[in-house]
């Protein structure tokens, strides 16, 4: 199995955007997540607040590092389609001027996974026309069903490539979703296993909201066999990509300590 890479992300909480990325730097963290969240209040940030310096910066620090880099589409996207393409592909080439290998967005089932597979079909397009993996992550809402419709209808369309579209698995979503809330063991279980998991998200909660609790402080701090079993799933479904931890916690030395356990955990022999 390939060494799997271990990072954080931006958060909204951090004073700058460039807070969390130096901060995976100086701890010699091997993937990051940048994830546009400017609000409407003026809040966060987007695109528009990295000038082309920094992204050099970006870019060059990455790669002298063996960062693996990847982008969370704006929430302003969503759902896909006609009104947010700007916002999205404006995403893709954010990606493109740091050297970010994937873009992820949410499933929104509003109106139906055949309208969500139609509206993403743009993107789909755009993504492999960049040399960019699309990863597709669960939401409170979305269940292993909806996933296992949606990769079925995506491996039965003609003339669009796909095979650079998988599933980002977030562990927090997947213990909030009714169908299996504080089980999201339950939730990888019924997940087909020709759905292709190629990026994670990784945080906890108590099933009561999505709280982005730093794994291992939340249930995990007193049973981390479940956290096992995770990392024993994903190892069978020959999972190589990226596992991110959505959070900037105070201290922020807990990711450390979460990256280091679970490093040992996904990179350890079994």
């Amino acid at each position: 199995m390939n060494k799997i890479k271990i990072g954080n992300q931006t958060a909204f909480s951090a004073k700058t955007p460039m807070m969390p990325f130096e901060y995976a730097v100086a701890h010699g963290f091997d993937a990051f997540e940048w994830f546009p969240d400017k609000h409407e209040s003026g809040e966060g940030w987007d695109e528009s607040n990295i000038d082309i310096e920094a992204l050099s910066y970006i870019k060059d620090t990455a790669k002298k590092n063996n960062i693996d880099m990847s982008v969370h589409a704006s929430l302003r996207g969503n759902p896909p389609g006609e009104k947010s393409s700007e916002i999205l592909f404006g995403n893709v080439e954010f990606a493109q001027h740091i050297g970010a290998a994937l873009l992820n967005i949410h499933l929104v089932n509003e109106e139906g996974i055949d309208h969500f597979v139609e509206s993403i079909k743009p993107l789909v397009m755009y993504t492999s026309r960049a040399g960019i993996k699309l990863s597709i992550e669960n939401t409170p809402l979305t269940s292993p069903e909806d996933f296992n419709t949606l990769f079925a209808q995506l491996r039965k369309k003609r003339g669009i490539p796909t095979s650079h579209v998988g599933m980002c698995l977030d562990i927090g979503h997947a213990n909030l979703h009714e169908s299996t809330r504080n089980d999201y063991l339950k939730f990888i279980e019924l997940l087909d296993t020709k759905v292709p998991i190629i990026h994670m998200h990784m945080h906890e909660n108590f099933g009561d909201r999505d709280s982005h609790l730093t794994f291992f402080t939340g249930p995990s701090a007193k049973d981390t066999s479940p956290v096992l079993e995770i990392v024993t799933r994903l190892k069978k479904r020959g999972f190589a990509g990226s596992v991110i931890l959505e959070q900037w916690p105070d201290p922020p030395l807990l990711l450390n300590e979460a990256r280091d356990r679970l490093y040992h955990m996904f990179n350890s022999p079994q």
